[in-house]
């Protein structure tokens, strides 16, 4: 079994990082998934593809991995570059701005 551990990005709905700070264990397929000729649906004989195993940290998801015999690669996260304003939120109401204000 290959699997990997990654810490996985934040949704689009998400302003926060209060739950993107978890490493997930996940496992590669391991086989393809084949379309159903009567529904057209997709479906796979692998169920390893439906298990994701959550840890507080890369080592714990790591240690767990070679408890376990998985052979498993660790992705490392990609660094998210801060957006700070000058004057912050507040910039949006000052009375003092050079230009009209508009959406």
């Amino acid at each position: 079994m290959r699997a990997r551990i990654y810490q996985p990005a934040r949704t689009a709905m998400q302003s926060g990082t209060a739950k993107a700070r978890t490493w997930v264990l996940e496992f590669a397929p391991a086989a393809p998934r084949e379309i159903d000729p009567l529904m057209g649906w997709t479906g796979s004989a692998d169920t390893q593809g439906q298990v994701r195993l959550r840890f507080e940290t890369a080592e714990a998801a790591l240690d767990y991995a070679r408890e376990h015999g998985i052979d498993a690669d660790v992705l490392p996260p990609h660094a998210r570059k801060p957006n700070i304003r000058p004057r912050g939120y507040g910039e949006n109401f000052a009375t003092d701005r050079r230009g009209a204000w508009t959406h």
